[in-house]
């Protein structure tokens, strides 16, 4: 039997959702070894995020099953208001599960996505909007330029090329120091760098007065939640390494993937080293000694980085069983 009437029921509004959820995807499984640095990652990630996004939005944080001390910063901040929709899963669900919850779930029109090693500059949600309410058909806009694999944006070549009033241009449009900023931030040395810079071009496709750079990627992206919601669930076997599925399928339903012509977002990576402010990574390492520059010797480092994966695989599965 009931007791009264639920007061809910004189309540004639309810609070509604911002036009744009900016959803970030976290999993710091321990604070040593390759995570060591990553909480000052995400603080920083976050931090970029409230002072460099001038439009409504609504944040959200999923995170996959990272450590006690992770997991009450970020119960802090969503108890100081900072944070309108935090879910924590208890396991490590992979990339794909916190897509099929983030992107099923998120309550805006559009979602904005970044892992949580993203940095934002300002300007990176006008400037993606404004490629994605410009262009037809856009399935996701990234917020930096950088070189993708001409595969995943066929179709985007194929629609302004067949289009009147699309023009397409190929060439150097990127800087090589705005290249290789990021090339740098994924682990690849000055010389493939180089190379990969020499050996491939640029497409730049201008439409309607706004011009883009074609490509975009998994790692941050903007899109509409109605079409996102067309490739759910993903189903990924594995946590990381499979998540070009995205790319793949929106490229394949004849989706376009943009990025402006600047770069308003910056891979961190695991460490704050390579950020503007920060001692970048050269520096480190020029500091460290000759002697250290042994790491840097490719048999030695992959060795060593093999057995670190072995040791965290260890740590990792007894942790989690």
């Amino acid at each position: 039997m009931r007791v009264g009437q639920n007061p809910m029921k004189s309540v004639k509004e309810v609070a509604k959702p911002a036009r744009v959820t900016v959803a970030v995807l976290n999993y710091i499984p321990l604070l040593s070894g390759f995570y060591a640095e990553m909480l000052d990652v995400l603080k920083t990630c976050l931090g970029a995020i409230w002072e460099n996004t001038e439009q409504p939005y609504d944040l959200m944080i999923f995170d996959n099953g990272s450590c006690d001390e992770v997991r009450q910063y970020l119960l802090d901040i969503h108890e100081a208001g900072k944070v309108q929709y935090l879910i924590l899963s208890e396991k490590n669900m992979g990339k794909g599960g916190a897509w099929n919850v983030i992107l099923g779930g998120a309550p805006g029109e559009y979602i904005a996505y970044l892992d949580n090693d993203c940095y934002l500059y300002p300007g990176w949600l006008s400037r993606s909007l404004q490629i994605m309410e410009t262009f037809p058909n856009v399935g996701m806009v990234t917020a930096r330029p950088f070189r993708t694999k001409e595969e995943f944006y066929t179709r985007t070549l194929e629609w302004a090329e067949g289009t009147s009033g699309a023009v397409v241009e190929r060439g150097d449009f990127i800087p090589f120091e705005v290249f290789r900023e990021f090339d740098l931030s994924l682990g690849q040395s000055e010389e493939e760098i180089r190379q990969h810079y020499d050996t491939t071009k640029d497409v730049r496709i201008t439409y309607q007065g706004i011009s883009a750079i074609a490509g975009a990627s998994h790692w941050q992206f903007l899109a509409r939640k109605e079409v996102l919601q067309k490739f759910l669930p993903f189903d990924m076997d594995r946590p990381m390494g499979q998540v070009r599925q995205l790319d793949q399928r929106m490229n394949e339903l004849g989706y376009l993937r943009l990025m402006p012509t600047e770069p308003l977002a910056m891979n961190m990576s695991n460490t704050l080293r390579a950020m503007p402010g920060m001692v970048s990574s050269t520096q480190a390492r020029a500091k460290i000694g000759k002697k250290h520059l042994l790491l840097d010797f490719p048999p030695l480092r992959a060795g060593l980085l093999a057995l670190y994966d072995v040791i965290f695989r260890w740590y990792y599965d007894r942790r989690t069983k």
